[in-house]
């Protein structure tokens, strides 16, 4: 019998993520159960599938103890050998039901977000202590785990970057079909996935495409992703009118990217960005913001553009070039292509994934 494991994420969202963990448990197949929030977005994508997972309240911190009594038997049933968390806020839920189970599994956390501060109180110390291992997204977060947690306590900590499935190519004929209803026509068509909310930077997207058309260009913003608050979405709508088409929440996110001439993260921190390998896995252009993770997977000006943060005009110029010289943005789908398909491919990093948890258990 192979290592037995248990994907935990308790986040009521859904994003990079949550999606990450949801792969992940996916690819371990049958040695693996995946404990999600009872609430949660992601149960959607277990219902009616074949791979095992089991709901929990997210409780808040006076209660957590009885979400870690759970947690510990299901720990024990299940004879789990490593407890593999992806959500920050699941770490002392993790690491208080690892102590009050029999099997005192391997705790091991995906650290998704970047870590800003020291980890050398008391609190902090009791946790990382009791882990027996860290795999950073990124070069940038090891580097921020090693200069924030200390040597004495800090887990073995590896970089291990997120995967991105092969995707499904829509023909020229099915992207017709969808941009038709959409009312996208023959618009330089930009996309952007995510969260609706200022930090994502849907905003600056929107100024320079607005920008883009009072120089006369045809384009058009395709703005995926649900809303944070409904004030702020409805504030974009109406500035935005013209300029922008809001489709909310889609499970359909590779297709859609395939509907536009180039996919674009505005974030003004991303971590990671998994919406960038995704839409080169797609064929489609990318163009970010020039810090975090961007900058471990978009080689600027050979397989896509990097802007200045949160610089609408910069951006706007970005966009100009990809509309005007279309061999040049081919070029780049072309080089972003090879590169997620030798670095980024979700097979090749579960497998290192796999390899890294059964580590903890020779």
């Amino acid at each position: 019998m192979g290592t037995k494991i248990c994907e935990l994420c308790l986040s009521p969202d859904l994003g990079g993520l949550e999606l990450y963990m949801m792969r992940a448990s996916h690819f371990l197949g049958d040695e693996c159960i995946s404990v999600i929030n009872e609430k949660g977005k992601l149960k959607s994508y277990y219902e009616d599938t074949p791979y095992r997972y089991i709901t929990l309240k997210r409780r808040n911190v006076f209660l957590s103890w009885l979400g870690a009594r759970q947690l510990a038997r299901i720990i024990d049933k299940e004879a789990i050998d490593v407890l593999h968390l992806h959500w920050t806020k699941d770490l002392p839920l993790a690491i208080t039901a690892k102590l009050l189970s029999k099997r005192r599994p391997k705790v091991v956390q995906s650290r998704h977000m970047t870590m800003t501060r020291f980890k050398d109180d008391f609190y902090h110390r009791f946790l990382y202590k009791n882990m027996e291992m860290i795999l950073a997204v990124t070069q940038q977060v090891k580097e921020q785990i090693e200069k924030f947690i200390p040597l004495e306590i800090r887990p073995k900590t590896e970089v291990l970057y997120i995967g991105a499935q092969q995707p499904i190519i829509i023909s020229d004929e099915a992207k017709k079909s969808h941009r038709e209803p959409l009312g996208l026509g023959n618009s330089f068509t930009v996309g952007i996935i995510g969260r609706i909310e200022p930090a994502k930077g849907q905003h600056i997207l929107l100024e320079a495409v607005k920008k883009l058309r009072a120089k006369g260009v045809n384009a058009k913003a395709l703005v995926i992703g649900a809303a944070m608050e409904e004030s702020y979405l409805q504030k974009l709508q109406n500035e935005y009118v013209d300029v922008a088409i809001f489709t909310g929440f889609t499970t359909q996110a590779q297709t859609m990217m395939q509907l536009c001439d180039c996919m674009v993260l505005a974030t003004e921190n991303e971590t990671f960005g998994l919406v960038l390998i995704e839409a080169m896995m797609c064929g489609v252009c990318v163009v970010a913001s020039d810090r975090g993770g961007p900058l471990e997977i978009i080689d600027d000006g050979i397989n896509g553009l990097l802007f200045k943060t949160f610089d609408s005009d910069d951006l706007s110029n970005k966009l100009e070039l990809l509309q005007r010289d279309i061999a040049l943005k081919e070029r780049y789908v072309i080089a972003g292509k090879k590169k997620v398909m030798d670095v980024f491919e979700s097979e090749k990093q579960f497998l290192e994934l796999k390899k890294s948890l059964e580590s903890l258990c020779a």
